[in-house]
This record gives structure tokens, C-alpha cells and sequence, in this order.
């Protein structure tokens, strides 16, 4: 058993004192508030609900810097994605791995408790598969196992290259399987989770988008659901709304809601383009709309319908998704700040009048635990104990009280502010550090040392 000893804790029945904190095989067991630490209690300052971090592909990770130049003509979306596939045409399984690794580590660093991976890359250069179908989950999976990251791996059908069947081709080639290649692959990386990793793993499934599938393929997927949660991305571009109301009549968000069992399984990646009628239609399906702010302007995608989307209830979370920079409370913050740029006002993401800190970060807690079907997001008994604690003596917060401190952590802190991190119990993260960071490190150096020879 573990003991957790903080000076002061946010639960849902609000800021807590001297709160006494017991663990047992990864769930919290027992909280007592107004206590004096004991021996053998390990001491921290504030103790907060772990975030999941819902959305990621952990490989572009090593991209991060290689886009920011500007070529002739117009840059968007769609130019960013010819160099990603490019860039796929060099990564070995090892350097897969060993990109996977800093990445989890990484997150863990900033806070987040565990990982939505949104795994699409399954073959070889050239589409060839590998001896193992799920020779690059395992990959995930041993990254997963070494950074102690919880994880709920989403491995992606992608069978087209473009709305109405269009045929797969160059870096695309790596990501497709059939229906059934799929359905086979599914149950192999099932099987293979359940003996090699925690048991707070959760295996999922995510049909890439509506554009690299087909209607009939998301019926089938649906089959393999049994329960788990289900990933999608939805109209992140004008250009890809445009294409799906061309060829399925409907915008996507519009057709996915009239033609599939939306529920509070389904997490709708990005979701950027939706029209009033179906962001109140979204937030009353129960699904988690998953958010990627940093990636979603970097990339010119423009931003979520945030304050609409509250009011009707809407439930979302947070992801990194292109992993360009991994900073949990940059995400809140510019997802924040999208929404007071667009509408020309402050202190957007709230229902009504309160924090907009405690909005965005207890909001994202729980939503992104739903998304990734882990037991999380608040410190409460029978919880996972997906668990982080900051410092509110920081230099960001020392002159809050514990009413503005998720205010402070959003919107005025930088690096440093995370001391210690938990993920189902697993603490990883002690004074700010990785246990593991300087073997993954090294690890990491040398595998893009190899990769830059190669490209």
C-alpha cells in the first residue's frame, strides 16, 4: 500500500486540507481530509486529478521543427501531410519504439497520467506487412511499458486515401488494411495487451476518419467495439467537409450522427467544423469532443466552437496529438485563447460564472478519462490513481490561494510547476523527473542520429 500525504487536494467536494491519500494495486482506497502526515507518508504540496492526454500519434513526435519553412504557394493541412508521409518512408520499428518512449516520457513530465494512441502506422515502407501484424503495437506497447504511461491503444482502420474510396498510395501505404485484415488485427493486439501490460490497459478501436473509410467498413468496425471506447477523426478541415458532404450528401459531423450509434463511448477527434445545429448535437450524444490546440493552430484548422458546445453540456478533452510540443497547460490555455480571439471576449470556457481554470482543467480531467475508458480524472475512492502534484510554491502560483491555483497553472505557469506523477499508482515522476529519463534520452539521441543519416 501506498500513503500520499498533501498539504491540500483538489476532489469534487472541492479544495481539501491536510488530505491523507491510501493506494492499493493502482486504486485509490481511502481518503481522509484534515490530517497531519505520518511515517512512511510520501509528502506533497497539492494534489490534482491526472489528465489523460487523448490524443496522440507519437512518431511525428520526432518531426516537431521540420515543417515551420515555407514553400512556394499556399501552406495548410494537406502540405504538411505530404512531408509526414515522406518522413514515414524512413522509420525503422526500433526508431518507432525509441520516439514512442520520449514521447510517454514526456507527457508524464507535463502532467498527463496516460495516453490515447491513435496508431495508424502498421506496415511497411511500400504497405509489405511485417512478420507480426502488430509488430509496431508492440512497439507502442513496450514504450507504454517502460515510461509506466497508462494506455488505451486505439489501433486506426485506414483503407482509402481519400473521401469516396479514393485508393491508398505513397506514405498512405503503410496505414491500410481490409475490413478483415483489421478485424484480424484487433484481436491479435487484444490478446497480445492482455498479457504483456498493466491491467488498467485499454484497447480500443478507431476508423481513421469518413474519408479512409467507406459506410460499410464503419458498420463492421462497430462489431469489434464490445464496449471499448471508439476514436474518430471529424471535420477537421474545410476541404475534408467539403469533400464528405460531396460524396456522402451531408457534412461528416451531421452524417456520423444520423448514421452511427454516437454515445459517450465515441470520442470525435478535433471536430472543428461543425455548424450550430451539430455542435448541440454533439454535446447531447454524450461523446467526448477531443481537442488538440496546439496541433489544430499549427496546423491552420481554426478553432473549436467552444463556448456553444458548453452550454448545451458538451463533455471534451485534451490531446497532443502531432506531439509538436507536449504542454499540458499550454493546450488549456490556448484553447482558451482561441476562443477569446474568435469571439472578441474573455473567460469563454465556462458555463456560467467561476473559474475558467477549474472549467478547463476538472472539464478535461474527466473528459479525457471517459475517452480513453479509464476509471480517472478525480481523486476519489475507487479510482484509478492517475494522480499529479504541482508545487504552489512556484513562483507562477505562490501568490494564489487554492481557489485560483488551477487559474494560476493555466494561464501563468510555464515549466516546472509538476513535481511528482502517478498513473494507476505507478509513480514515475519524482521531483520533476522521469525515473527513467536519462536511459530514454540516450536511447532516443541515437535512434535520430540514425534516422538523420537515412533521410
Amino acid at each position: 500500500m501506498q500513503t500520499i500525504f498533501a498539504a491540500q487536494a483538489r476532489t469534487p467536494a472541492g479544495w481539501q486540507q491536510g488530505l491523507r491519500l491510501c493506494i492499493e494495486d493502482g486504486i485509490i482506497t481511502r481518503l481522509d481530509t484534515g490530517c497531519t502526515p505520518r511515517a512512511g507518508d510520501l509528502r506533497v504540496d497539492t494534489l490534482l486529478p491526472g489528465l489523460a492526454n487523448l490524443h496522440s500519434h507519437s512518431f511525428q513526435r520526432a518531426m516537431a521543427g521540420m515543417n515551420e519553412h515555407r514553400a512556394e504557394g499556399r501552406d495548410s493541412f494537406w502540405t504538411w501531410r505530404a512531408l509526414m508521409y515522406r518522413f514515414l518512408d524512413h522509420l525503422t520499428p526500433e526508431q518507432m519504439q525509441a520516439i514512442a518512449t520520449l514521447t510517454f516520457m514526456e507527457m508524464l513530465e507535463a502532467g498527463y497520467t496516460a495516453v490515447g494512441e491513435f496508431h495508424y502506422v502498421h506496415h511497411q515502407p511500400g504497405g509489405a506487412p511485417y512478420a507480426s501484424r502488430a509488430e509496431l503495437s508492440q512497439r507502442i506497447f513496450a514504450a507504454a511499458a517502460e515510461t509506466g504511461i497508462g494506455l488505451t491503444h486505439l489501433p486506426v482502420l485506414y483503407s482509402y486515401g481519400g473521401a469516396g474510396r479514393q485508393p491508398l498510395a505513397g506514405g498512405q501505404l503503410r496505414f491500410g488494411n481490409s475490413g478483415a485484415e483489421y478485424a484480424d488485427l484487433v484481436e491479435q493486439i487484444r490478446s497480445l495487451a492482455h498479457r504483456n501490460l498493466p491491467a488498467d490497459t485499454v484497447v480500443g478501436i478507431a476508423p481513421h476518419s469518413l474519408r479512409a473509410t467507406c459506410p460499410e467498413d464503419l458498420r463492421d468496425v462497430l462489431a469489434l467495439q464490445d464496449g471499448v471506447p471508439l476514436h474518430i477523426h471529424i471535420a477537421e478541415q474545410p476541404a475534408e467537409v467539403a469533400d464528405i458532404t460531396g460524396w456522402l450528401g451531408a457534412r461528416p459531423v451531421e452524417w456520423l450522427l444520423q448514421n452511427a450509434p454516437v454515445d459517450p463511448k465515441w470520442c470525435l477527434i478535433h471536430a472543428t467544423h461543425m455548424t450550430e445545429a451539430e455542435t448541440r448535437a454533439l454535446a447531447h450524444s454524450g461523446a467526448v469532443a477531443g481537442l488538440c490546440p496546439i496541433t489544430e493552430a499549427n496546423l491552420g484548422d481554426g478553432p473549436f466552437n467552444g463556448a456553444a458546445y458548453l452550454s448545451h453540456g458538451g463533455r471534451f478533452g485534451i490531446g497532443s496529438d502531432s506531439n509538436l510540443r507536449i504542454a499540458l497547460p499550454e493546450e488549456l490555455r490556448l484553447l482558451e485563447y482561441s476562443q477569446r480571439l474568435r469571439d472578441l471576449c474573455r473567460n469563454v470556457m465556462v458555463p456560467g460564472p467561476g473559474s475558467v481554470g477549474e472549467s478547463l482543467y476538472l472539464g478535461a480531467a474527466e473528459g479525457g478519462a471517459q475517452a480513453l475508458g479509464r476509471t480517472a480524472g478525480r481523486i476519489e475512492p475507487g479510482a484509478l490513481a492517475d494522480l499529479v502534484a504541482i508545487d504552489s510554491t512556484h513562483p507562477a502560483l505562490c501568490a494564489l490561494d487554492p481557489a485560483q491555483l488551477l487559474d494560476g497553472l493555466c494561464f501563468a505557469a510555464g515549466e516546472g510547476t509538476v513535481t511528482d506523477v502517478w498513473s494507476a499508482g505507478r509513480h514515475q515522476v519524482k521531483e520533476g523527473r522521469h525515473l527513467a529519463r536519462d536511459r530514454i534520452l540516450a536511447a532516443y539521441r541515437q535512434a535520430m542520429a540514425d534516422l538523420r543519416a537515412a533521410l
